[in-house]
């Protein structure tokens, strides 16, 4: 049976469901993930793909072994940085520099925005419900950065959880994920 919840709700449920996991937890399936990815989207030389620095203090996905295999297959490797109240897109490479900012996010020293057309980004979330509807932070920084890059193939969310709920309170500026990839199970909406 599937809840209705309001996003505050919804955070506060998804933060606790994801701190009690192990980092072994959060490594195994986050390893999940990435097959899951690479099965569903055989990324190939050159693509584009934006990822997010998992801040590791709150169990996010470890991102840093989608990072390793796009080097690896040589999948050009953009991640956000927050400019002011916005994100930009910032091209890293094996020996980029990187910085903690105020929000304690790694991000790449090079303030070098990026305006190529971005193949996939892959987003960070607490939830995302079966329509789509994702609830990060509460920042509004992702729906931001869609509108900027509207052209952008696919917009990924990846979770540890599936969308069991539904989220109650959208907004007009809410931007939808395209695809939500989980451990088990991979969700295409439209």
């Amino acid at each position: 049976m599937d809840l209705s919840l309001k996003k505050n709700e919804l955070r506060t449920l998804y933060k606790a469901k994801r701190m009690a996991l192990s980092q072994d937890e959060v490594n195994f399936l986050s390893k999940k993930l990435l097959e899951k990815f690479i099965l569903q989207f055989n990324p190939i030389e050159n693509q584009k793909v934006n990822v997010f620095l998992a801040i590791q203090k709150f169990n996010e996905v470890n991102t840093q072994i989608f990072i390793n295999y796009f080097f690896e297959n040589k999948i050009r490797v953009f991640v956000p940085k927050i400019q002011g109240e916005k994100i930009i897109s910032v091209e890293i490479f094996p020996d980029s520099e990187f910085e903690i900012n105020s929000w304690g996010i790694k991000e790449p020293i090079s303030n070098n925005a990026s305006n190529v057309e971005l193949d996939y980004v892959l987003t960070p979330l607490l939830y995302c419900d079966a329509s789509g509807n994702r609830v990060g932070y509460g920042k509004g920084f992702y729906d931001q950065f869609f509108s900027k890059y509207s052209n952008t193939e696919k917009k990924i969310g990846l979770n540890f959880f599936p969308p069991n709920e539904i989220v109650t309170d959208v907004f007009e500026k809410d931007v939808q994920l395209d695809i939500l990839i989980t451990p088990n199970q991979i969700f295409e909406f439209n």
